[in-house]
């Protein structure tokens, strides 16, 4: 059977201020990391350093960190799937806590998840709970978001979804954060494979699966090696050249 990659995706989110800052963040990272051969790397800047930033390295795949669903048309301030892809992305960050925070539904993130599906874009898709109940109903909430944002997705296409755990209660932007363990993650890898497992059938080929929340290089290694996971989404850790790759040779010499 043919070993699934890992996979490291940096989420520069608003991120830097200029395109010098960001090329310069950029090239320092493919530096570090240039030998390295077992794990794949995306980086998800701005959209206007994306063509850019396409030029400096082919080790690095780049991703965006939104889209809109229609293909072209009145929608200010909108842009499409095959926009980003023919400007050089090759994944886009979908469903991010901070996109569900402005309003975005699950709904909005399902027609998303079609349109760049549509136009060769691998989406990742962002799950998680607010807070952990001893209800365990955080489950449920995961559930929902899972089930209603893969509504109508062909399960030949699953395999082609990144599905990234991101609970924000572990966010270090989130009030009264406190931070997820292995464990945590474990179980929810185990649970998300289920949902899929229900909804899409057992003999599914199963999509790759990430952690993210506050993810560093202090942590990401317990991640990788005992949360069942495929890689990690990094957020603040990625704006820094040499933590960001630190976490990507971390899981290169895990991944054997």
């Amino acid at each position: 059977m043919l070993k699934v990659k890992k996979i490291i995706v940096g989420n520069w989110k608003m991120n830097p201020l200029t395109l010098k800052e960001a090329e310069k963040l950029f090239l320092d990272v493919a530096k570090n990391v240039s030998s390295l051969k077992k794990t794949e790397i995306v980086i998800c800047p701005p959209f206007p350093y994306l063509e850019k930033l396409r030029k400096i390295s082919k080790k690095i795949v780049l991703g965006a960190q939104d889209v809109f669903w229609e293909e072209k048309g009145a929608f200010t301030g909108g842009v499409s799937a095959k926009m980003l892809y023919n400007i050089g992305a090759r994944y886009v960050i979908l469903g991010h806590s901070e996109r569900r925070a402005m309003g975005e539904s699950n709904f909005d993130i399902n027609k998303k998840i079609k349109a760049s599906l549509e136009a060769d874009l691998i989406p990742i898709l962002c799950v998680g709970e607010n807070f952990r109940d001893e209800t365990h109903a955080y489950f449920n909430s995961v559930k929902t978001e899972l089930e209603e944002c893969l509504d109508g997705v062909k399960k030949d296409f699953i395999s082609k979804i990144i599905i990234a755990y991101e609970p924000v209660w572990a966010i270090s932007s989130t009030l009264n954060h406190h931070s997820a363990t292995s464990d945590d993650c474990q179980e929810m890898n185990i649970f998300i494979r289920k949902v899929l497992a229900d909804k899409f059938g057992v003999k599914i080929k199963m999509p790759r699966i990430l952690y993210g929340g506050s993810v560093d290089d202090k942590d990401a290694g317990d991640f990788i090696k005992n949360g069942g996971i495929d890689g990690v989404l990094v957020g603040h850790a990625s704006l820094d050249a040499l933590k960001f790759s630190k976490i990507v040779k971390i899981c290169e010499a895990l991944n054997k």
